[in-house]
């Protein structure tokens, strides 16, 4: 009798424990019911307790904000409409921006009520991301926990469109290695990791590889994570399609009828396969083939044939996109290719027998040289005639990093948008910058537009746009911010250059230095010491927003490009100098340049998003032996200083385009080569003959080097902020 008790309190307490358990497990099904309340669980533990979520049909695009008790109601007609809805709330209810300075915030005990329902909407449906050139200058060693963070920044600020090419070189290997092609073959083919997007845009063969067969696997495993999560989100990813790219040698190894472009900065590009080549339908079909096998099929598919080419003279345009666009049709009927707005693309001959709905047009620079009608130097007097649209901002080349904005221009060009016949066809914005991380005040902006249906200022906008970004209300804020807007973030018609105002600190040093790539067409449309007044105005109140981590992101970046303006008027004086013989003057500011970079360094080692450390152990991170982390970490080092071997960094030019001011990487690239070029012209003073200097020899060392860099941040932001302005400042 005692035995049997004895037994059926042990099966009593199992099956407590087994209900226990399946109790625990249920309320997290529960807690994790749909994407947003992950979402709110990653931002702060415990948050989705504390909204109510309802997914609700709409003829339009649209959220809601109510209040139901003490919890708030966040409604819409898809889950990234609410997660828009969500991400509204936390930022003009409870003064809470999420970027990629910071995904994850401590939100109140009791959230501030919604006194008086929101309603939202749009018809701007489609809301696009990235640029090919985004996936390596900024996401080259992303792993998923990166990945897992863009994708709800995406659904917080709108998007349902993006980019999604990821371990599409998987597909590539795949598709040569049955048509023949060895391991071998393929790997001098594929780009490696730092350069993929060139190699996809057609522009270049193998620079940066081989790679090993892990990065295959391991992107192929990480694009599947990325899409199951889009999927649950409601996101449509874009898939690169195809478009006729093949080898350089298909002629010889495959018998093909190709095109051959001229050299892409020394680089020997991949060939085009000509539309009318018998075989051209049976490629294409291999490659969709591949691609399903991995990652399934799409609804939209990325193609730019002809990008940035210039012998295309021979090419029948009209038959290759008849051609692109019947083989994605094969995949997918109901497909719509999307093609990039850019220079020549896409020909006008290639896009007139294709019918509306099938073309989706990415106006990639609408904000500086938009091409569907509004006066620019990229005008096309009848637009995008039949074919859809999307208005997109450009804002950012190079992954570069530096203040700039277009603030005025950007909300003038999407609003004359409203009404205009040649706009009869947009449907919705893309974010299409070739480097991302950077500049969140614009990214919040161009998100915003499609909710606001009216035309606003900069300076209405920007009160608010503070309070989310900081949670508070501060006059020397607004000041320091409204002298910014009003100044580098207001970059005007009719300067069309490409990206930030570079930093002098950045390029290879002559006695003519202005911009630091070879392409940005840098103009001056601001007064330098204006940022100076700014980053003063944020070091005043600096104490009172200590721990703030949007506030001390922000305090380092605007001092870090005031310290930069004032190297750029110290240059100007040394050059100065120079030219009328000066040799004391020289001394005293060639110094006081060295020091003002010095600063810089010593002041973005405070941030970890400003250290080269950061992006170099991202790629060291994802090598799984010793060799593929060294082959890694010279992709990343390689890709931030000359691009290219010798060839592409000198005669290219391609040298410092993907420049960055940040920790490490100042101190030890561009230093060397300011102080080494500073020498030459002080010896000459001192009656010494010209030195004409092999920077490519300078440089070269420090892509082939180890030395390890800590991500790490170092230092007190704000201690240091006031000990950076007082240099710029001369105090």
């Amino acid at each position: 009798m005692l035995r049997r008790n004895f037994f059926n309190n042990i099966m009593k307490r199992k099956r407590r424990f087994i209900f226990t358990i399946l109790l625990f497990f249920i309320s997290m099904g529960a807690a994790w019911a749909n994407p947003i309340d992950g979402l709110l669980e990653r931002i702060d533990k415990g948050a989705s307790r504390k909204f109510v979520i309802e997914l609700k049909k709409g003829d339009k695009d649209f959220f809601e904000l109510d209040q139901k008790g003490s919890k708030v109601v966040v409604r819409g007609n898809t889950y990234v409409n609410i997660a828009t809805g969500l991400n509204w709330y936390l930022k003009y209810y409870a003064g809470i921006q999420l970027s990629w300075n910071g995904m994850q915030a401590k939100l109140p005990d009791v959230l501030p009520p919604v006194s008086q329902p929101l309603r939202k909407e749009t018809d701007l449906r489609l809301r696009y991301d990235f640029n090919y050139c985004t996936y390596s200058y900024t996401m080259a060693f992303w792993d998923w926990e990166r990945w897992e963070k863009e994708i709800d920044w995406m659904a917080l600020h709108g998007i349902n469109l993006p980019l999604a090419a990821v371990g599409m070189e998987c597909v590539w290997r795949n598709m040569l290695l049955k048509l023949g092609y060895s391991s071998d073959e393929v790997n001098r083919f594929i780009a490696g990791p730092a350069f993929l997007a060139w190699w996809a845009m057609n522009n270049l063969e193998g620079w940066g590889g081989p790679n090993p067969d892990s990065w295959y696997a391991q992107q192929e495993a990480l694009q599947k994570k990325i899409l199951k999560r889009m999927k649950e989100y409601g996101i449509k990813p874009v898939f690169p399609g195809y478009s006729g790219m093949v080898p350089h040698d298909a002629d010889e190894k495959l018998g093909l009828d190709i095109e051959k472009p001229e050299l892409w900065n020394g680089f020997v590009r991949p060939a085009f396969l000509q539309p009318t080549d018998p075989r051209y339908s049976e490629i294409a079909s291999l490659y969709y083939s591949e691609q399903q096998k991995l990652y399934g099929k799409a609804d939209y598919y990325s193609m730019d044939p002809f990008h940035e080419l210039s012998n295309a003279d021979e090419v029948d345009f009209d038959a290759a996109g008849k051609a692109v666009m019947a083989e994605m049709k094969k995949v997918n009927p109901k497909a719509v290719w999307v093609v990039q707005g850019w220079t020549e693309n896409p020909r006008p001959e290639m896009m007139k027998n294709l019918k509306n709905g099938d073309l989706l047009i990415l106006d990639l620079f609408s904000e500086c040289r938009p091409m569907w009608g509004i006066p620019s130097i990229w005008k096309r007097d009848n637009g995008y005639e039949q074919h859809d649209w999307l208005f997109c901002m450009l804002e950012n080349f190079g992954g570069n990093v530096g203040l700039h904005g277009r603030m005025d221009q950007l909300l003038n060009n999407f609003y004359l948008t409203k009404n205009n016949p040649l706009a009869a066809h947009l449907k919705g914005i893309g974010l299409t910058m070739e480097g991302s991380e950077n500049n969140p005040v614009m990214f919040e902006l161009m998100c915003e537009l499609p909710w606001r249906p009216e035309k606003f200022t900069k300076e209405a906008w920007l009160k608010d746009y503070l309070f989310a970004r900081y949670g508070v209300r501060d006059a020397k804020i607004e000041q320091a911010w409204t002298i910014l807007a009003n100044g580098i973030y207001n970059c005007p018609f009719g300067n069309n250059q490409q990206g930030t105002h570079e930093s002098i600190f950045c390029g290879r040093p002559t006695l003519n230095n202005f911009q630091a790539s070879s392409w940005s067409k840098m103009q001056n449309y601001y007064d330098p010491t204006t940022t100076a007044q700014a980053a003063a105005l944020m070091v005043e109140v600096a104490d009172k927003y200590r721990g703030n981590n949007n506030f001390e992101y922000d305090l380092v970046d605007i001092v870090r490009q005031s310290i930069s303006d004032e190297a750029r008027i110290v240059y100007n004086r040394t050059v100065a100098d120079f030219k009328s013989f000066d040799k004391k003057s020289f001394a005293r500011d060639s110094k006081r340049f060295l020091d003002l970079l010095l600063m810089q360094d010593s002041l973005l080692a405070t941030r970890s998003e400003f250290r080269v450390g950061r992006w170099i152990q991202q790629a060291r991170k994802l090598g799984t032996t010793p060799e593929e982390k060294d082959l890694y970490e010279w992709n990343a080092r390689v890709q931030i200083t000359t691009w290219g071997n010798r060839t592409c960094a000198d005669d290219g030019g391609l040298r410092d385009y993907a420049h960055k001011e940040w920790n490490g990487l100042l101190r030890d690239f561009y230093y060397k080569r300011w102080s080494a070029y500073w020498q030459t012209l002080q010896d000459q003073l001192d009656g010494k003959p010209e030195v004409k200097l092999d920077y490519y020899a300078m440089e070269e060392p420090w892509t082939l080097a180890k030395n390890p860099y800590t991500a790490e941040p170092e230092g007190d932001c704000i201690e240091m902020a006031k000990k950076a302005i007082k240099l710029v400042l001369n105090d």
